[in-house]
């Protein structure tokens, strides 16, 4: 079980302010996924000139924040803090489906079946969802056998379904994003950026692949998993990269409305972490092996599946879902992970730079959180909020 993607470290509450940078200042951001999309367009908003880099474009297939979809999901065991960042990104991502007239949410609910009496990943996060007004509803066996027929169900105690969440559109998303960023004034350039001269505790330019040289007053990388290579010395022991493998497996034609109807799911047995998406635009049943795999170089690794993660998958899906042992495989796809070590996100200044921030450590489980982390963010650069003492805990760990 991936413990770090289904529940980070807990962190303190409190954290630290940063001074305020000036309206109207220039900021760059680097990378356009999830992390750096959302908040290039949230810092525009917040009258910023914001200039976003991005090397191959937003949702593009090397990046973590591409393929079709992505879960969205409250539960995170005993985190609030998560939990709450949650509830406010599913809040965001409605207002600007219905400001941007495209959808990009579908709200399946997600089903997390449970094989012991108390299963803490959901467990612990019941209080919070009652807060909400959020809650589960928990099904015996008998009630998930008779609600979805095609599940296998001899060895789980229970499930809890949580009929608020569901799935995002991924790579719509980020080019959904990245249209309004420039709708609404913000500048694009596509090129590979690294990082120029530091001097006086100041970044004070970055280099382009195109031979530009281009000056901000503030920068943020938000290179996903990039972002341990570009800066090695402070984050090469904090950002590894791993490469996590999804599949897509044909449903047979007879039982197609049976899957596509199925909500989100995830197998919380306390070892391998099996999740899956049902649908995807028609693109097939998808399922993930939630376990940190091989290093990975999101530059040149190719994506190809390996056999062994294959095997367990195909083992899997077909105990779970019997109809499908016989499914052929008919897309896969790489999702490369910029893993902190504790699974929380991270954002804070360079130790030698005071206007060079880094923001990432994804983990698995960033994407859906998106917009509600780039509106804090925002908040950070102008000011108005604190740096969540939970993005700081990766100081622990250089």
């Amino acid at each position: 079980m991936s413990v770090n993607t289904f529940s980070p470290s807990p962190g303190n509450a409190s954290g630290k302010k940063i001074e305020s940078l000036s309206k109207g200042s220039n900021v760059a951001v680097i990378g356009a996924g999830a992390f750096g999309g959302w908040t290039s367009l949230f810092l525009l908003r917040q009258h910023y000139n914001v200039t976003l880099i991005d090397a191959w474009g937003p949702g593009n297939s090397r990046a973590s924040s591409g393929d079709e979809t992505r879960v969205i999901r409250s539960t995170y065991g005993g985190n609030e803090f998560y939990f709450d960042l949650n509830v406010r990104a599913l809040s965001l991502w409605k207002e600007h489906e219905q400001r941007w007239k495209k959808k990009l949410f579908q709200n399946k609910g997600v089903l997390w079946m449970c094989y012991n009496e108390k299963t803490s990943v959901v467990d612990d996060s019941i209080p919070f969802a009652k807060k909400h007004g959020m809650e589960y509803e928990k099904l015996s066996v008998q009630e998930l056998t008779k609600r979805y027929p095609i599940l296998n169900t001899e060895d789980l105690h229970h499930a809890y379904l949580d009929p608020f969440g569901g799935c995002l559109r991924a790579r719509d998303a980020c080019q959904a994003v990245h249209k309004a960023f420039l709708e609404e004034g913000g500048e694009y350039i596509q090129a590979f950026a690294s990082p120029g001269e530091i001097e006086n505790n100041r970044l004070n330019s970055i280099k382009l692949s195109t031979g530009q040289i281009l000056k901000a007053d503030l920068f943020i990388f938000a290179c996903g998993s990039w972002l341990g290579k570009m800066f090695p010395e402070v984050l090469g022991k904090t950002i590894t990269c791993t490469k996590q493998e999804a599949y897509y497996f044909g449903v047979p034609p007879d039982q197609a409305p049976a899957y596509e109807k199925f909500p989100v799911w995830v197998d919380v047995d306390g070892k391998d972490f099996y999740y899956g998406i049902p649908g995807n635009s028609y693109r097939g049943f998808k399922i993930g092996v939630d376990e940190r795999g091989v290093p990975f170089d999101p530059t040149v690794g190719e994506r190809m599946a390996d056999p062994d993660v294959l095997s367990k998958a195909r083992k899997f899906i077909g105990y779970r879902f019997p109809g499908l042992s016989h499914a052929p495989l008919i897309e896969n796809r790489v999702c490369p992970y910029e893993n902190s070590p504790d699974g929380n996100f991270i954002f804070n200044h360079h130790p030698e730079a005071n206007n060079l921030f880094f923001l990432g450590g994804g983990s698995g489980h960033g994407f859906k959180h998106g917009p509600a982390l780039g509106e804090l963010i925002s908040g950070i650069i102008s000011g108005s909020q604190r740096i969540p003492e939970h993005f700081l805990t990766y100081e622990k760990t250089r």
